[in-house]
């Protein structure tokens, strides 16, 4: 059913609710996901845990609650977390990788491309990428501005590589009518197809001990996610199996429905972004090859370019008669292109001295209008 999945696994999951890693839990979310990635499925972990496992290399000491002491838990942490990851998904042949990433490497337009290629690439060689949110330079996770925990990071990653669903591993069911650690009668909601004010009013305030990722938080997350063509599941990690019940379909938790098609929501990005000075004009069998081959742009079909842009920004795609044909994401400086068009691939590092592909326009960072 899903074929690109992102898991997000927050601290209260990982620790079992304690104050420790429970490597019994972790181990099972390590076997579901690779029994998904053995069945040739793109899978992405989003996950959090370093500062318990920093606290942890200490002894679960509880002074210097500050937020620089927090971050060289982190710093501490991050490691042996890794480590744990690393031993576990080898005992399944799996490889993996690791990135530290800040909100602003994603909102960044250079800092996106780079990003999204990293991790498309990654699956493309069969790799799990393990994501967490760079503690040591950002504040946001901490606690001083909470976004959630790992929340809106799981979101923004599931809208960079188009997945197909965000599983939301958390120590609650999913979305109840009331808050089920105070009301006995709080009934699970098992399907949300619109987040309206009625159902933001049901999220409350509660936050986790351990974790920073309260329920309105992971519905602001949601909104963001579903609204790019995501579908997201809020489940209680600690069930069992629950990432290969949730993969095969299973109703478990709460699904909420994407608000828009992923390519609806791409070209919506895009188009919202680029900007009608700066166009690359390709001749006749470039146009041909991205309109009907879903081809990236290479530099032998490019004849001209206009405007001044820069690596990573967003400009139109235009045929020989000037009709806007795509657009997309430049790999490369407007002058970059005009040194190296009409050239063979080949021959971009002797011209330029270096490069960031073959590809001026990636197939994925492309979108026909």
């Amino acid at each position: 059913m899903y074929n690109r999945i992102v898991i997000k696994a927050g601290t209260n999951v990982l620790t079992g609710g304690n104050d420790d890693l429970d490597l019994g839990i972790m181990s099972s979310l390590v076997r579901q996901i690779s029994a998904m990635r053995m069945k040739g499925k793109d899978v992405l972990l989003v996950t959090s845990g370093a500062i318990a496992a920093g606290r942890q290399t200490f002894g679960n000491v509880n002074t210097g609650k500050d937020v620089p002491f927090r971050q060289v838990l982190a710093a501490i942490g991050q490691s042996r977390l890794m480590h744990i990851y690393e031993d576990m998904f080898s005992e399944h042949g799996i490889t993996v990788a690791q990135a530290l990433i800040s909100r602003g490497d994603i909102l960044n337009r250079e800092g996106y491309l780079n990003v999204r290629n990293t991790i498309l690439a990654l699956l493309d060689l069969n790799v799990v990428p393990i994501i967490n949110e760079n503690d040591v330079v950002s504040v946001d996770e901490l606690g001083v501005r909470v976004f959630g925990d790992n929340d809106s990071l799981s979101a923004m990653l599931s809208n960079l590589i188009d997945a197909d669903i965000l599983i939301v591993l958390s120590d609650i069911s999913g979305l109840y009518t009331s808050d089920p650690h105070v009301y006995a009668d709080a009934e699970l909601i098992t399907r949300v197809d619109k987040i309206d004010d009625a159902i933001e009013a049901l999220a409350g305030t509660t936050h986790g001990v351990r974790g920073t990722g309260g329920m309105q938080a992971k519905l602001e997350a949601i909104k963001f996610a579903t609204s790019s063509g995501v579908a997201v599941v809020i489940a209680d990690g600690k069930q069992d199996e629950v990432i290969a019940r949730i993969e095969v379909g299973e109703n478990i938790g709460t699904f909420f429905s994407p608000t828009s098609s992923k390519m609806e929501s791409r070209k919506r990005w895009m188009l919202s972004g680029a900007s009608n000075e700066c166009r690359i004009i390709v001749d006749a069998g470039a146009s041909k090859a991205i309109q009907d081959g879903n081809s990236s742009l290479l530099s032998p079909g490019i004849t001209r370019v206009e405007g001044e842009f820069g690596r990573g920004d967003i400009i139109m795609v235009t045929d020989s008669q000037g009709v806007n044909i795509a657009c997309g994401i430049a790999s490369y400086s407007s002058a970059d292109i005009d040194s190296i068009k009409g050239i063979r691939s080949e021959k971009i590092r002797t011209v330029l001295g270096y490069e960031y592909g073959e590809e001026v326009v990636h197939r994925n960072n492309l979108v026909g209008i």
